[in-house]
């Protein structure tokens, strides 16, 4: 996993699965990163093949520690199909902005 600041962007990437076994470590990272004030936060998901609902739960708790700060934007970018249509089940697509680059 890596976890960039780009100037006002924190850049979050190449992670293949977001699962129980990761899920911590990409919270704690990613919440530590926020320590910066960046203004948009962009988790790339072109690599992510695999999530499982601690995965979700993750996206979720970020979701939160940023639907505070409304100088926040949260975005995800590039959902592979899989996880694409792991968040429209969940219905977790309408917490987040979805773009595709």
């Amino acid at each position: 996993m890596k976890i960039e600041n780009q100037a006002d962007c924190l850049c979050v990437s190449e992670f293949q699965e977001l699962t129980a076994v990761n899920a911590a470590s990409f919270r704690d990272g990613v919440q530590f990163a926020l320590a910066g004030s960046p203004s948009v936060i962009e988790i790339n998901l072109s690599q992510t093949r695999f999530m499982d609902s601690s995965g979700l739960g993750a996206l979720f708790a970020l979701y939160r520690a940023t639907a505070q700060r409304k100088d926040v934007v949260l975005r995800l970018l590039n959902p592979t199909p899989e996880i694409q249509q792991l968040l429209e089940l969940t219905q977790m697509q309408q917490l987040f902005e979805i773009v595709r680059r």
